[in-house]
């Protein structure tokens, strides 16, 4: 195995921005795989006749799986290339979200979320390395005063922004009464 350097993509080109919609699309979809399934379990429930047991083994199917295999999904992206394991991770995650679409069984439904934890596995770890390509772009930018204080003045205002809407949220539910302080 040789020690080669990724191919560096330049921070705000085209292909940097391509780079980053689509791993943010890609482990945004894993992550919210794992929560999003709840508010489908009573209509799961309803349709395959699962018990809460079963519910607990569809969620956990797929948690478990993710957790175990993400370091590995990290390795054999180092081995054989992550935009190889991220087109692969892709592919298995996306075909497991079909199988677990017309699952005819609980135990089948099982099955195709840990197909999908091993898709995600494959898919999750890539973002990282996409930003360590980046990062060499970054310390291009660090060499450039002007060009650092422009990014970081709007990373913290999009920051400020952020929390400035989250406490307004916070604050509306607290005045509706329908967060308990």
């Amino acid at each position: 195995m040789t020690d080669t350097a990724p191919p560096l993509v330049r921070y705000g080109t085209s292909k940097a921005r391509w780079t980053i919609a689509a791993t943010v699309l890609g482990s945004g979809m894993a992550f919210l795989d794992g929560t999003v399934v709840n508010v489908a379990l009573p209509t799961i429930s309803d349709d395959l006749g699962t018990s809460v047991s079963g519910l607990q083994w569809i969620v956990n199917a797929y948690l478990v799986t993710l957790s175990a295999l993400l370091l590995l999904g990290g390795t054999l992206g180092d081995r054989y290339g992550h935009r190889s394991m991220f087109g692969t991770g892709a592919a298995i995650f996306t075909a497991a979200s079909v199988l677990c679409g017309i699952a005819p069984t609980t135990g089948f439904l099982i099955a195709a979320r840990t197909l999908q934890g091993v898709g995600g596995a494959l898919l999750v770890p890539e973002p990282v390395f996409n930003a360590d390509r980046l990062a060499g772009e970054l310390d291009r930018l660090r060499a450039d005063p002007d060009a650092l204080a422009a990014l970081s003045t709007g990373a913290r205002s999009l920051g400020r922004r952020g929390a400035a809407a989250a406490i307004a949220r916070l604050a509306e539910e607290l005045a509706s009464g329908e967060v308990d302080p």
